[in-house]
This record gives structure tokens, C-alpha cells and sequence, in this order.
């Protein structure tokens, strides 16, 4: 995998990663050091895979963006190379946690790639409270992690938040697989109150409430 990220990223920038693996790698703190300063050293320009690109990912079982930056992409080969550090969950975390919008983002993108990607649930359900788009985008949509990873409860919760904040269903990986009794009742509530609210119910929560696609 991390050849692949490394081969998407050759012609799009010449900075290299660091050597984030292992008891031989550079320590966390440069990690993380390395990682703030992505944006600033490789720029902001928009991931455009072409489509012998975009075969690559889909033979090696990705069919999901890894990315819409190239600094986000780098920052998610960076956080991919790091997998097999003892200390890849708290380095995980603390990037998470202290990072600014952009790192969070690259974090929650990259985490269906890690291995054991299941340790990070809890991190994914709290991603998926926050009312900041950008971040909630990065984990619910184009994202297989929740379907795959997050409770029932959770990920019901996750959709609910994503009919408020007006993100399409259709930007949730997996959400068909992942429909019950219990989602179609938030739902029904969620529509019933807003009905009673005088707001609109929009398409996306009406069909769910209905049990629907």
C-alpha cells in the first residue's frame, strides 16, 4: 500500500517522506512536525487521479477516494508508513487531537488503510459528533470506515448527523448494508419533529424514514 501512495505522489511532488517506521524511524515529534508543515511545503493543489491511476487503487481493493488534496495525500502515505511503530495509536491520536483541520482530515481519510483499522473506532464515533463539515465530511462520506467499523449506534447516529447537517445519503459508503428497524425509527422521529416544527423534511430522511433507499 505504501508503494502505491508513494507512486501517486512522484509526480506531484519531490518532498519526500520521512522515515516514520519502526525503532529505526525518526521520532513522533518530527512526525507530527512533518505533518503540520505538509501544507505549507507541498501546497493545496486538488488530488486529480487519471485513470490508469485510479485502476491502481481499485486492484489494490480501494475504490474510495484516499484522498481530494496532495498534501492530505502525503500526510496519509506518512501516517500509512507509520503503522508499524509501537507507538502508532498514540501517535495516531495525538495527531488527531492536536492537529489542525487539514491533519484531522488526513487522519480520518487514511484510517481504513491502517491495519487492525478496528482500534480506531472510537476515534471514527468521535469524529462523527462534530458539527465542523469538513472534518464530519472526512469520516462519513466517500469513507468506507464507519459501515465497516462503527457500532450500530454509532453509525445511526452518524447518519442522523448527517441528514442534519444537509450531507446527500448517497456520500455514505456502505449505508445500504447497514440499514434496520432502529435507523429507520431515528429517522421517523427525526422527520416527525421536524414536521412538527413547521421545517422541511428533506428527500434523503423522507425515503429513510419510509425504510426506503
Amino acid at each position: 500500500m505504501l508503494e502505491l501512495l508513494r507512486a501517486l505522489l512522484a509526480p506531484r511532488t519531490d518532498v519526500t517522506l520521512p522515515n516514520a517506521s519502526g525503532a529505526d524511524g525518526v521520532s513522533a515529534h518530527v512526525i507530527v512536525g512533518a505533518l503540520a508543515g505538509a501544507s505549507r511545503r507541498i501546497g493545496k493543489d486538488p488530488l486529480v487521479l487519471d485513470p490508469a491511476e485510479m485502476e491502481r487503487l481499485r486492484a489494490a481493493g480501494i475504490d474510495w477516494p484516499v484522498a481530494v488534496r496532495v498534501d492530505e495525500l502525503w500526510r496519509v502515505a506518512v501516517l500509512t508508513s507509520a503503522a508499524s511503530r509501537d507507538d502508532f495509536e498514540r501517535l495516531v491520536a495525538d495527531v488527531y487531537r492536536g492537529g489542525d483541520s487539514d491533519e484531522r482530515r488526513a487522519v480520518l481519510r487514511a484510517l481504513a488503510l491502517f491495519p487492525a483499522p478496528e482500534r480506531f473506532a472510537a476515534l471514527a464515533a468521535d469524529a462523527c459528533r462534530t458539527s465542523v463539515l469538513p472534518i464530519f465530511e472526512a469520516i462519513a462520506c466517500e469513507n468506507p470506515f464507519p459501515a465497516r467499523h462503527l457500532s450500530a449506534l454509532h453509525f445511526n447516529q452518524m447518519v442522523l448527523k448527517a441528514l442534519f447537517l444537509g450531507v446527500s445519503l448517497v456520500r455514505v459508503l456502505g449505508l445500504d448494508g447497514r440499514r434496520t428497524p432502529e435507523l429507520t425509527r431515528m429517522a421517523r422521529d427525526y422527520a416527525q419533529e421536524r414536521r412538527a416544527a413547521g421545517r422541511a423534511v428533506s428527500a434523503d430522511l423522507a425515503a429513510l424514514a419510509e425504510g426506503s433507499s
